[in-house]
């Protein structure tokens, strides 16, 4: 169970900095994706780009954990950042966004989060 942990874990930090990178280098396509699109170049310009620094700096953050402190600590990470996927499934919900992106993407996120966690304190 510890290996399925520890590549669960990373696969999530890793998808999380890919997610934070694509808001970045494509805002708009990343936006589209997110399930509330926005215009690149417009006024939600800054919006995107701090969306993609929060997401890669929780990545690389997830990460790093991982190999310095260990898998405790990623537990107690995973945890606290469940409140990121499960906020998205509000801001998707409240923005005109699809249930199926809201649920089938952000809160399906937040419950393979949360697994993780439960994963990580057994490990």
């Amino acid at each position: 169970m510890t290996a399925t942990a520890y590549t669960l874990a990373v696969v999530l930090d890793l998808l999380v900095l890919f997610i934070g990178a694509r808001f970045l280098l494509q805002p708009g396509p990343a936006a589209t994706g997110y399930g509330v699109p926005a215009k690149a170049d417009g006024d939600a310009a800054a919006y995107l780009t701090i969306k993609g620094l929060r997401d890669g700096t929780l990545g690389l953050l997830g990460l790093a954990l991982l190999v310095f402190a260990g898998a405790t600590a990623e537990a107690w990470f995973m945890l606290a950042v469940a409140i990121v996927p499960l906020g998205d499934t509000l801001t998707v919900l409240r923005h005109g966004g699809t249930k199926a992106v809201a649920f089938g993407i952000h809160f399906a996120t937040a419950v393979v989060v949360l697994i993780s966690a439960g994963l990580l304190f057994a490990a």
